[in-house]
């Protein structure tokens, strides 16, 4: 196992972060979790990641690793242990697959709740899409993405499992209705079930209020 202290600098309220934090503790790494304010970065985080100056990033005995795709396949890389990753070479390059279409599409709904008018169409019909794509695509018959256990393309599709019903709430429209959408909605579920997902996730109540907040402004400005 590799060792050396690792840190998360995050935030609270982004799926991004919590990538990390899922998968860090699926694999049963130990690690300092360092909340970002991101109105006001800190000396660390601007150190870190100069490039884009946002979070996640995490450090590994010292060295920072930045964008939650690339930590993702460095924690993969580093510890072997409970691989998120398949060990066959085709299904590994298929999870390669979606985990590209999840970083390509997987922004559809916020562009959704956070605009108005033909951006906002366009955007539903990319998120419908999307859903419809997995749905009937990716998922199949399947408990998880890669079969019946976790794996890293659930991680990275985590946010619909938990912030998407927050921006449906917030923007006042549901996308991932059950009878639309039968796998995916049980797949939520079993997704959520899962020990170490339930135990770390943000406070909705307080994810809506962010949303609301950031989703306001947003619409207001010209």
């Amino acid at each position: 196992m590799n060792m050396g202290a690792v840190k998360l600098h995050g935030h609270w309220s982004s799926p991004f972060n919590y990538r990390i934090i899922w998968a860090l503790k699926l694999k049963g790494i130990p690690f300092e979790y360092i909340e970002e304010d991101l109105y006001n970065k800190s000396p660390s985080l601007l150190q870190y990641n100069p490039v884009y100056k946002k979070i996640p990033i995490l450090v590994h005995d010292g060295k920072p690793i930045c964008e939650s795709s690339i930590i993702l396949e460095y924690i993969e890389e580093t510890w072997p242990q409970n691989p998120l990753l398949p060990a066959d070479p085709y299904e590994r390059v298929m999870a390669r697959f979606w985990l590209k279409f999840a970083n390509e599409q997987g922004s559809a709904p916020w562009i959704m709740f956070s605009s108005s008018g033909e951006k906002q169409e366009k955007a539903k019909k990319q998120s419908l899409e999307m859903l419809k794509t997995l749905e009937e695509m990716a998922l199949g018959d399947n408990k998880f993405f890669g079969g019946e256990k976790i794996g890293m393309v659930d991680i990275v599709f985590g946010k619909f499992a938990h912030w998407l019903g927050v921006l449906e709430e917030g923007g006042g429209e549901k996308l991932l209705e059950a009878d639309k959408f039968p796998r995916l909605h049980a797949w939520v579920q079993n997704f959520k079930e899962v020990p170490t997902i339930k135990e770390n996730l943000p406070d909705r109540d307080a994810l809506l209020k962010k949303f609301n907040s950031i989703r306001e402004g947003i619409l207001a400005s010209p």
